[in-house]
C-alpha cells in the first residue's frame, strides 16, 4: 500500500471539482478554507472549483484539474471541492498508471467515493473518506458556550498530519443531515445506539468502502478492481465501511446482497462491516434498514447506525490503511495503522 506524504505546517492542499462546484454555496466553501488554512497550510484551487454547477465542468476539464494537481511538485494533498452526482463521467479521462506514479492523498466524501474507491484498489494508494474541501464550516459550542470546531472534524485534521487518532463512537449525535439543521453551532440532539450481531470484537483488516450509492455503480464495471486488491491483500482481511445516503431499506438489501455475489464480501476474508446512520430513510415492501442488514450478514459481524457518512459527527476513514477496530459494550473505536 502507498502511503503518500501527510501534511505539515506550510504544505500546500489542491482544491479540484471532481464531482459539483461549489457556486451554490460560496461563503460556506470560504469559511471551511479558513479552517484550511489556520493548520498553516496554502489552499491551491482549479479552475472550475467555484462554478454554480452541478459538473465542475465537462468531464474531460474535471479531469484534466485533478490530474494537474496530482502532477504539481507544489501539491502535498488534494481535495475534492464537493459532492454531487456525476464524478463517474470523468473515470474515462484519467490515466491511472500516471496517478500512481504521482501519490498524492485524495480527500472527499459522498459522491468522490468514485474516484477515491478506485484509486485505492487500482493504485494502491491510500485516500481518505469523510470530509470535502467544503466540509469545515461547522462549529459545535463549547462548554463555555463558544462556537469551536467539532472534535470529528479536529480528528479529520490529525489524520491528515499523520497523527495516532483513536476514534469513538459519539454519545449524541446530529438528528438531521447537516446540511438541513439550522444556521448556526450544530446541536447533537439523538443518542448515538449501534446494533450489531455481535456483542464483542476486536479485528484488524484493511479498511475500505464509501458512499454505497457510489459503490453500487461500480460493481462490475472496468474500474472494478476489487478482486484484485481482494487478492493481494486477503492475508490482511478487510473491514468494510458503507455510507448510506439514500438508498432504500430494499435497495440496501439488493445492493448488499449484489456485493456478495460480485465476491466483494466474502465471510472468509470479511473481518467486519461498518454500515452509518441513513441520511434519507424510505422503507418498502415493509422491509426496515434492520431487517435488510440482518438478512444480508447472518455470518460476517456487522455494526450499523455507525459515525461514518453524511451525518454528524462521523469518522475519518483511510481507505487502504491497517484498521484496529474494537467493539463492546455498545460502542466502537477504530484507529488506522499505515503499513
Amino acid at each position: 500500500m502507498i502511503y503518500p506524504r501527510f501534511l505539515s505546517e506550510n504544505s500546500t492542499v489542491g482544491i479540484s471539482a471532481p464531482s459539483a462546484g461549489v457556486g451554490h454555496k460560496i461563503d460556506s466553501f470560504n469559511e471551511s478554507l479558513k479552517i484550511l488554512k489556520q493548520q498553516g497550510w496554502k489552499t491551491w484551487e482549479t479552475e472550475h472549483v467555484r462554478v454554480d454547477d452541478l459538473r465542475g465542468g465537462t468531464a474531460a476539464q474535471r479531469a484534466q484539474e485533478l490530474t494537474a494537481l496530482f502532477l504539481h511538485p507544489a501539491v502535498d494533498a488534494v481535495f475534492a471541492a464537493s459532492g454531487g452526482d456525476f464524478l463517474s463521467e470523468i473515470l474515462p479521462h484519467l490515466d491511472w498508471e500516471m496517478l500512481r506514479e504521482h501519490p498524492r492523498f485524495l480527500c472527499g466524501a459522498s459522491d468522490p467515493t468514485g474516484i477515491l474507491y478506485p484509486l485505492t484498489t487500482i493504485c494502491d494508494i491510500a485516500t481518505v473518506y469523510g470530509n470535502n474541501a467544503g466540509s469545515f464550516d461547522t462549529t459545535v459550542l463549547s462548554a463555555s458556550g463558544e462556537a469551536v470546531l467539532p472534535d470529528y472534524l479536529e480528528n479529520a485534521l490529525r489524520i491528515l498530519k499523520g497523527e495516532d487518532v483513536v476514534q469513538e463512537t459519539s454519545q449524541m449525535h446530529l438528528g438531521s443531515a447537516p446540511f438541513l439543521a439550522p444556521e448556526g453551532p450544530l446541536v447533537f440532539d439523538t443518542p448515538t445506539v449501534c446494533p450489531s450481531n455481535t456483542d464483542e470484537l476486536h479485528v484488524t483488516g484493511r479498511c475500505v468502502g464509501g458512499c454505497i450509492d457510489v459503490l453500487k455503480d461500480l460493481i462490475g464495471t472496468c474500474y472494478d478492481h476489487t478482486a484484485d486488491f481482494i487478492s493481494r491483500y486477503e492475508e490482511d482481511g478487510f473491514i468494510w465501511y458503507f455510507d448510506n445516503f439514500a438508498l432504500s431499506s430494499a435497495v440496501l438489501y439488493r445492493t448488499l446482497l449484489q456485493f456478495r455475489y460480485a465476491g466483494w464480501l466474502s465471510p472468509e476474508h470479511t473481518r467486519a462491516v461498518l454500515i452509518g446512520r441513513t441520511c434519507f430513510e424510505t422503507e418498502e415492501s415493509e422491509m426496515t434498514y434492520s431487517d435488510a442488514i440482518r438478512m444480508a450478514f447472518p455470518d460476517i459481524p456487522v455494526i450499523s447506525e455507525m459515525d461514518i457518512g453524511h451525518t454528524a459527527p462521523h469518522f475519518t476513514m483511510v481507505n487502504g490503511a491497517l484498521a484496529d477496530l474494537d467493539w463492546e459494550n455498545g460502542k466502537a473505536k477504530i484507529r488506522f495503522r499505515y503499513e
